[in-house]
Protein backbone atom coordinates (compact mmCIF):
# COMPACT_ATOMS: atom_id res chain seq x y z
CA UNK A 1 0.00 0.00 0.00
CA UNK A 2 2.93 2.48 1.15
CA UNK A 3 4.74 2.00 -2.57
CA UNK A 4 1.28 3.01 -4.53
CA UNK A 5 1.24 6.64 -5.69
CA UNK A 6 -0.67 8.65 -3.69
CA UNK A 7 -3.30 9.48 -5.81
CA UNK A 8 -4.32 5.13 -6.07
CA UNK A 9 -4.55 5.53 -2.10
CA UNK A 10 -6.71 8.76 -1.49
CA UNK A 11 -10.42 7.37 -2.03
CA UNK A 12 -9.46 4.60 0.85
CA UNK A 13 -7.65 6.77 2.78
CA UNK A 14 -11.13 9.57 2.45
CA UNK A 15 -13.05 6.16 3.43
CA UNK A 16 -10.78 5.08 6.54
CA UNK A 17 -11.25 8.41 8.11
CA UNK A 18 -15.12 8.96 7.36
CA UNK A 19 -17.88 8.10 10.27
CA UNK A 20 -18.90 5.20 8.34
CA UNK A 21 -15.07 3.51 9.30
CA UNK A 22 -14.58 4.43 12.83
CA UNK A 23 -16.90 1.51 14.04
CA UNK A 24 -14.50 -0.96 12.41
CA UNK A 25 -11.30 0.41 12.91
CA UNK A 26 -12.71 0.39 17.01
CA UNK A 27 -13.12 -3.26 15.99
CA UNK A 28 -9.60 -3.79 14.44
CA UNK A 29 -7.75 -1.88 17.68
CA UNK A 30 -9.92 -3.90 20.18
CA UNK A 31 -8.68 -7.09 18.60
CA UNK A 32 -4.84 -5.90 17.80
CA UNK A 33 -3.26 -6.68 21.48
CA UNK A 34 -4.82 -10.57 20.91
CA UNK A 35 -3.22 -12.82 17.79
CA UNK A 36 -6.28 -15.28 18.62
CA UNK A 37 -8.85 -12.45 18.41
CA UNK A 38 -6.63 -10.13 15.72
CA UNK A 39 -7.07 -13.21 13.61
CA UNK A 40 -11.01 -13.98 14.04
CA UNK A 41 -11.14 -9.96 13.38
CA UNK A 42 -9.34 -10.28 10.17
CA UNK A 43 -11.59 -12.71 8.88
CA UNK A 44 -14.43 -10.91 9.59
CA UNK A 45 -13.06 -8.06 8.21
CA UNK A 46 -12.19 -9.66 4.97
CA UNK A 47 -15.89 -10.87 4.52
CA UNK A 48 -17.80 -7.15 5.55
CA UNK A 49 -14.94 -5.34 3.52
CA UNK A 50 -12.78 -6.70 1.53
CA UNK A 51 -8.98 -6.97 1.45
CA UNK A 52 -7.95 -3.83 0.35
CA UNK A 53 -10.11 -1.91 3.34
CA UNK A 54 -9.08 -4.83 6.09
CA UNK A 55 -5.30 -4.15 5.48
CA UNK A 56 -5.67 -0.50 5.84
CA UNK A 57 -7.92 -1.09 9.21
CA UNK A 58 -5.36 -3.39 10.64
CA UNK A 59 -2.44 -1.13 9.60
CA UNK A 60 -3.66 1.86 10.73
CA UNK A 61 -5.20 -0.05 14.32
CA UNK A 62 -0.70 -1.21 14.03
CA UNK A 63 0.37 2.11 13.30
CA UNK A 64 -1.67 4.09 16.74
CA UNK A 65 -0.08 1.92 18.93
CA UNK A 66 3.33 2.09 17.62
CA UNK A 67 2.59 6.02 17.65
CA UNK A 68 1.85 6.31 21.52
CA UNK A 69 5.27 7.23 22.00
CA UNK A 70 5.29 10.41 20.32
CA UNK A 71 1.46 11.31 21.04
CA UNK A 72 -0.56 10.81 23.90
CA UNK A 73 -4.08 11.01 21.97
CA UNK A 74 -2.28 8.61 18.93
CA UNK A 75 -5.56 6.65 19.23
CA UNK A 76 -7.75 9.56 17.66
CA UNK A 77 -5.14 10.15 14.54
CA UNK A 78 -4.42 8.76 11.72
CA UNK A 79 -0.64 7.80 10.25
CA UNK A 80 1.04 6.05 7.12
CA UNK A 81 4.36 3.85 8.21
CA UNK A 82 6.55 6.40 6.48
CA UNK A 83 5.00 9.71 7.35
CA UNK A 84 4.47 8.52 11.01
CA UNK A 85 8.32 7.65 11.19
CA UNK A 86 8.94 11.60 9.67
CA UNK A 87 6.82 12.96 12.11
CA UNK A 88 7.83 15.11 14.92
CA UNK A 89 6.68 13.80 18.32
CA UNK A 90 4.27 16.39 20.24
CA UNK A 91 6.75 17.28 22.91
CA UNK A 92 9.46 18.44 20.61
CA UNK A 93 6.98 20.01 18.41
CA UNK A 94 4.89 21.96 21.22
CA UNK A 95 8.80 23.44 22.04
CA UNK A 96 9.49 24.55 18.50
CA UNK A 97 6.21 26.04 18.54
CA UNK A 98 6.61 28.31 21.12
CA UNK A 99 9.07 29.99 18.78
CA UNK A 100 6.69 31.36 16.59
CA UNK A 101 4.73 34.92 17.00
CA UNK A 102 1.53 33.92 18.87
CA UNK A 103 -2.35 34.54 16.84
CA UNK A 104 -0.29 35.25 13.55
CA UNK A 105 -0.33 33.46 10.25
CA UNK A 106 2.18 30.56 10.41
CA UNK A 107 2.98 28.17 7.04
CA UNK A 108 3.85 24.06 8.23
CA UNK A 109 5.20 22.99 4.67
CA UNK A 110 5.44 19.70 4.39
CA UNK A 111 3.35 18.92 6.94
CA UNK A 112 3.13 15.23 7.00
CA UNK A 113 0.34 13.95 9.05
CA UNK A 114 1.03 17.23 11.06
CA UNK A 115 3.21 16.76 13.97
CA UNK A 116 4.42 20.13 13.70
CA UNK A 117 1.09 21.84 12.14
CA UNK A 118 -1.00 20.36 15.34
CA UNK A 119 1.05 22.40 17.57
CA UNK A 120 1.43 25.64 15.66
CA UNK A 121 -2.36 25.49 14.90
CA UNK A 122 -2.54 25.68 18.76
CA UNK A 123 -0.81 28.59 18.84
CA UNK A 124 -0.84 30.33 15.64
CA UNK A 125 -3.07 31.02 12.65
CA UNK A 126 -1.62 28.11 10.67
CA UNK A 127 -1.47 26.82 7.02
CA UNK A 128 -1.42 23.23 6.12
CA UNK A 129 0.94 22.33 2.84
CA UNK A 130 2.17 19.75 1.53
CA UNK A 131 2.19 17.88 -2.47
CA UNK A 132 1.10 14.70 -0.89
CA UNK A 133 -2.86 14.61 -1.16
CA UNK A 134 -3.18 11.58 1.54
CA UNK A 135 -0.97 13.61 3.87
CA UNK A 136 -2.73 16.50 3.55
CA UNK A 137 -6.01 14.81 4.28
CA UNK A 138 -4.49 13.06 7.30
CA UNK A 139 -3.05 16.13 8.63
CA UNK A 140 -6.17 18.10 8.27
CA UNK A 141 -8.54 15.06 9.86
CA UNK A 142 -5.70 14.87 13.05
CA UNK A 143 -5.90 18.87 13.55
CA UNK A 144 -9.94 18.33 13.38
CA UNK A 145 -9.88 15.39 15.72
CA UNK A 146 -7.71 16.82 18.39
CA UNK A 147 -9.24 20.28 18.35
CA UNK A 148 -6.93 22.63 16.60
CA UNK A 149 -8.41 23.74 13.47
CA UNK A 150 -6.55 25.21 10.71
CA UNK A 151 -6.70 27.79 8.33
CA UNK A 152 -6.13 25.94 5.35
CA UNK A 153 -4.94 23.08 3.20
CA UNK A 154 -3.02 23.75 -0.03
CA UNK A 155 -1.81 20.82 -1.67
CA UNK A 156 1.25 22.16 -3.80
CA UNK A 157 4.78 21.82 -3.49
CA UNK A 158 6.20 24.27 -0.63
CA UNK A 159 8.45 25.82 -3.12
CA UNK A 160 5.25 27.19 -4.73
CA UNK A 161 3.57 28.31 -1.46
CA UNK A 162 3.70 32.32 -1.24
CA UNK A 163 5.41 32.99 1.52
CA UNK A 164 4.88 36.66 1.31
CA UNK A 165 1.03 35.56 3.31
CA UNK A 166 2.78 35.11 5.95
CA UNK A 167 4.66 36.05 9.14
CA UNK A 168 6.75 32.94 9.23
CA UNK A 169 7.29 29.44 8.09
CA UNK A 170 8.21 26.07 9.25
CA UNK A 171 9.19 23.62 6.72
CA UNK A 172 10.55 19.86 7.22
CA UNK A 173 11.48 19.00 3.25
CA UNK A 174 11.28 15.46 2.23
CA UNK A 175 15.16 13.32 3.40
CA UNK A 176 14.06 10.60 1.42
CA UNK A 177 13.11 11.32 -2.36
CA UNK A 178 14.29 8.68 -3.66
CA UNK A 179 13.44 6.11 -0.91
CA UNK A 180 16.96 6.41 0.61
CA UNK A 181 17.60 8.54 3.49
CA UNK A 182 19.96 11.26 2.49
CA UNK A 183 21.67 14.35 4.97
CA UNK A 184 22.73 15.88 2.03
CA UNK A 185 20.52 19.71 1.75
CA UNK A 186 21.38 19.88 -2.12
CA UNK A 187 19.40 15.91 -2.13
CA UNK A 188 16.34 17.07 0.14
CA UNK A 189 12.81 18.30 -1.48
CA UNK A 190 13.07 20.95 -1.57
CA UNK A 191 16.82 21.25 -2.34
CA UNK A 192 19.37 24.07 -1.21
CA UNK A 193 18.50 26.04 -3.66
CA UNK A 194 15.01 26.30 -3.48
CA UNK A 195 15.38 27.23 0.06
CA UNK A 196 17.47 29.75 -0.48
CA UNK A 197 14.45 31.47 -2.78
CA UNK A 198 12.30 30.52 0.01
CA UNK A 199 14.27 32.78 2.76
CA UNK A 200 14.69 35.26 0.04
CA UNK A 201 10.83 35.78 -0.15
CA UNK A 202 10.36 35.39 3.21
CA UNK A 203 13.39 35.66 5.69
CA UNK A 204 11.57 34.58 8.52
CA UNK A 205 11.87 30.56 8.58
CA UNK A 206 12.38 27.32 10.40
CA UNK A 207 13.76 24.39 8.25
CA UNK A 208 13.95 20.74 9.73
CA UNK A 209 16.72 18.50 9.29
CA UNK A 210 18.66 15.41 9.92
CA UNK A 211 21.04 15.41 12.50
CA UNK A 212 24.17 15.05 10.68
CA UNK A 213 23.44 17.78 7.99
CA UNK A 214 25.58 20.24 7.19
CA UNK A 215 24.55 23.30 6.66
CA UNK A 216 26.47 26.16 4.28
CA UNK A 217 28.70 28.63 5.48
CA UNK A 218 26.40 31.56 5.43
CA UNK A 219 23.18 29.67 7.44
CA UNK A 220 26.25 29.31 10.03
CA UNK A 221 26.89 32.84 10.07
CA UNK A 222 22.93 33.69 9.38
CA UNK A 223 21.07 31.31 11.62
CA UNK A 224 20.91 29.93 14.91
CA UNK A 225 21.05 25.91 14.37
CA UNK A 226 19.37 24.09 17.49
CA UNK A 227 19.66 20.15 17.88
CA UNK A 228 16.63 18.64 19.55
CA UNK A 229 16.80 15.85 21.57
CA UNK A 230 14.07 13.31 23.01
CA UNK A 231 13.99 10.08 24.48
CA UNK A 232 17.78 9.58 24.53
CA UNK A 233 18.16 10.38 21.21
CA UNK A 234 19.04 13.23 18.64
CA UNK A 235 15.97 13.75 16.71
CA UNK A 236 16.58 16.35 14.55
CA UNK A 237 18.12 19.42 13.88
CA UNK A 238 16.61 23.06 12.90
CA UNK A 239 18.03 25.97 11.59
CA UNK A 240 16.45 29.33 12.76
CA UNK A 241 16.49 32.18 10.93
CA UNK A 242 15.67 36.08 11.19
CA UNK A 243 13.08 36.96 14.03
CA UNK A 244 12.84 33.05 14.77
CA UNK A 245 16.71 32.65 15.79
CA UNK A 246 17.06 33.94 19.28
CA UNK A 247 20.86 33.75 19.04
CA UNK A 248 22.22 34.11 15.61
CA UNK A 249 25.26 32.32 14.45
CA UNK A 250 25.52 30.12 17.65
CA UNK A 251 24.76 26.86 18.25
CA UNK A 252 22.16 24.60 20.66
CA UNK A 253 21.40 21.85 21.82
CA UNK A 254 17.80 21.39 23.63
CA UNK A 255 17.25 17.94 25.82
CA UNK A 256 13.81 16.72 27.10
CA UNK A 257 14.09 14.63 30.45
CA UNK A 258 12.07 11.64 29.49
CA UNK A 259 8.27 12.40 31.52
CA UNK A 260 8.94 16.10 31.55
CA UNK A 261 8.11 19.00 29.74
CA UNK A 262 10.54 21.19 30.70
CA UNK A 263 13.31 21.38 28.28
CA UNK A 264 17.20 22.20 28.99
CA UNK A 265 19.34 23.89 26.55
CA UNK A 266 22.82 24.55 26.24
CA UNK A 267 24.39 27.52 23.77
CA UNK A 268 27.78 27.76 22.65
CA UNK A 269 30.10 27.48 20.14
CA UNK A 270 31.36 24.72 18.65
CA UNK A 271 34.16 22.75 19.02
CA UNK A 272 36.80 23.21 21.86
CA UNK A 273 38.75 21.19 23.95
CA UNK A 274 37.99 19.38 27.27
CA UNK A 275 40.74 19.65 29.74
CA UNK A 276 42.22 16.51 30.44
CA UNK A 277 41.78 14.43 33.83
CA UNK A 278 44.52 13.13 35.94
CA UNK A 279 42.51 9.78 36.29
CA UNK A 280 39.28 8.15 36.32
CA UNK A 281 37.19 9.43 38.98
CA UNK A 282 34.33 7.58 41.04
CA UNK A 283 31.74 8.93 37.94
CA UNK A 284 31.93 8.56 34.12
CA UNK A 285 29.54 11.00 32.06
CA UNK A 286 29.04 11.21 28.56
CA UNK A 287 26.64 13.88 26.88
CA UNK A 288 23.43 13.83 25.50
CA UNK A 289 23.74 13.15 21.61
CA UNK A 290 22.40 16.43 20.82
CA UNK A 291 24.91 17.92 22.74
CA UNK A 292 27.35 15.44 20.60
CA UNK A 293 25.92 16.25 17.55
CA UNK A 294 25.74 20.10 18.15
CA UNK A 295 29.71 19.64 19.03
CA UNK A 296 29.21 21.36 22.55
CA UNK A 297 30.89 19.07 24.85
CA UNK A 298 33.11 21.28 26.08
CA UNK A 299 30.37 23.77 26.57
CA UNK A 300 28.88 20.96 29.08
CA UNK A 301 32.30 20.17 30.42
CA UNK A 302 33.05 23.93 31.73
CA UNK A 303 29.72 24.20 33.01
CA UNK A 304 29.84 21.11 35.00
CA UNK A 305 33.87 21.16 35.91
CA UNK A 306 34.08 17.66 34.14
CA UNK A 307 37.35 16.77 32.88
CA UNK A 308 38.90 14.48 29.86
CA UNK A 309 39.29 10.50 30.05
CA UNK A 310 41.12 10.42 26.56
CA UNK A 311 41.53 13.34 24.68
CA UNK A 312 38.88 13.70 21.86
CA UNK A 313 36.85 11.31 23.38
CA UNK A 314 33.44 12.45 24.42
CA UNK A 315 33.76 10.24 27.74
CA UNK A 316 33.60 12.69 30.87
CA UNK A 317 34.90 12.36 34.51
CA UNK A 318 34.70 14.31 37.94
CA UNK A 319 33.99 12.69 41.84
CA UNK A 320 30.90 13.79 42.15
CA UNK A 321 27.24 13.13 40.92
CA UNK A 322 25.78 15.52 38.41
CA UNK A 323 22.24 15.77 37.79
CA UNK A 324 21.34 17.31 34.44
CA UNK A 325 19.20 15.94 31.44
CA UNK A 326 22.08 16.91 29.08
CA UNK A 327 24.53 14.42 30.10
CA UNK A 328 23.88 10.28 31.29
CA UNK A 329 26.35 9.56 34.68
CA UNK A 330 27.91 6.04 35.47
CA UNK A 331 29.63 5.39 38.82
CA UNK A 332 32.92 3.56 38.02
CA UNK A 333 33.24 -0.17 39.42
CA UNK A 334 36.74 -0.81 38.10
CA UNK A 335 38.72 0.72 35.20
CA UNK A 336 41.71 -1.99 33.70
CA UNK A 337 43.35 -2.21 30.63
CA UNK A 338 41.62 -4.27 28.22
CA UNK A 339 41.83 -7.94 27.63
CA UNK A 340 39.09 -10.03 26.81
CA UNK A 341 40.27 -12.59 29.73
CA UNK A 342 40.41 -9.93 31.99
CA UNK A 343 37.30 -9.05 31.11
CA UNK A 344 34.95 -12.12 31.42
CA UNK A 345 36.72 -12.53 34.84
CA UNK A 346 35.69 -9.43 36.44
CA UNK A 347 32.48 -9.97 34.95
CA UNK A 348 32.38 -13.32 36.63
CA UNK A 349 33.49 -12.54 39.91
CA UNK A 350 30.80 -9.48 39.92
CA UNK A 351 28.29 -12.34 38.49
CA UNK A 352 26.98 -9.92 35.53
CA UNK A 353 24.25 -11.39 33.41
CA UNK A 354 23.14 -8.20 31.91
CA UNK A 355 25.56 -6.22 30.25
CA UNK A 356 25.72 -2.91 27.76
CA UNK A 357 29.13 -2.34 25.74
CA UNK A 358 29.61 1.07 25.10
CA UNK A 359 32.64 2.23 22.65
CA UNK A 360 34.04 5.45 20.97
CA UNK A 361 37.61 5.57 19.30
CA UNK A 362 38.56 1.89 19.05
CA UNK A 363 37.87 -0.51 16.43
CA UNK A 364 36.56 -3.34 19.21
CA UNK A 365 32.84 -4.44 17.75
CA UNK A 366 30.07 -5.22 20.91
CA UNK A 367 28.54 -7.39 19.10
CA UNK A 368 31.26 -9.78 18.61
CA UNK A 369 32.76 -8.64 22.42
CA UNK A 370 29.57 -9.89 23.59
CA UNK A 371 29.24 -13.20 22.09
CA UNK A 372 32.66 -13.87 23.19
CA UNK A 373 31.75 -13.43 27.01
CA UNK A 374 29.61 -15.58 29.31
CA UNK A 375 27.19 -13.57 30.99
CA UNK A 376 25.61 -15.18 33.66
CA UNK A 377 24.24 -13.87 37.18
CA UNK A 378 21.85 -11.66 38.66
CA UNK A 379 23.62 -8.10 38.11
CA UNK A 380 23.42 -5.39 35.68
CA UNK A 381 26.57 -3.14 34.42
CA UNK A 382 28.23 -1.23 31.59
CA UNK A 383 31.53 -1.75 29.72
CA UNK A 384 32.74 1.92 28.35
CA UNK A 385 35.87 0.69 25.97
CA UNK A 386 38.09 4.13 25.07
CA UNK A 387 41.61 4.41 23.76
CA UNK A 388 43.75 5.88 26.50
CA UNK A 389 47.84 6.31 25.61
CA UNK A 390 47.69 3.95 22.80
CA UNK A 391 46.08 1.29 24.53
CA UNK A 392 42.53 0.33 25.36
CA UNK A 393 40.98 1.19 28.49
CA UNK A 394 38.05 -0.57 29.80
CA UNK A 395 35.68 0.95 32.68
CA UNK A 396 33.20 -1.40 33.98
CA UNK A 397 30.12 0.91 36.25
CA UNK A 398 26.70 1.29 36.67
CA UNK A 399 24.53 3.28 34.92
CA UNK A 400 22.99 5.71 37.54
CA UNK A 401 19.34 5.67 37.85
CA UNK A 402 17.44 8.16 35.76
CA UNK A 403 16.49 11.08 38.86
CA UNK A 404 20.37 10.97 39.31
CA UNK A 405 20.91 11.94 35.39
CA UNK A 406 18.02 13.42 34.59
CA UNK A 407 16.97 11.38 31.76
Amino acid sequence: METLPSSENLDEFRWLVSDEAKRWLEIAMQSESDPKSLLATTVQLRRDLGASRTHLLIAQSQLRRRARVKFSRADQMYFTRQLLEQATDEQLAGYKAGRFPENQSVADLCCGIGGDLLALAHRCQATAVDRDDVAALLAETNCEALGRPIDSTQIKDAAAADLADYVAWHMDPDRRPHRRRTTDLKLYEPDLEAMRQMLQANPSGAIKMAPATRVPDDWREQAELEWLGSRGECRQQMAWFNELARHPGQRAATVFPNGTSAACTVRGNPGGEVPPGERVGRYVFEPHAAVLAADLTAVVAEKYGVSAISPAIPYLTKDEIIDAPEISGFEVLETLPFSLRRVRTLLRQRQIGKLEIKKRGVRLRPEQLRAEMTLRGDQSATLILLPQKKKVLAILCRRLAPENTGR
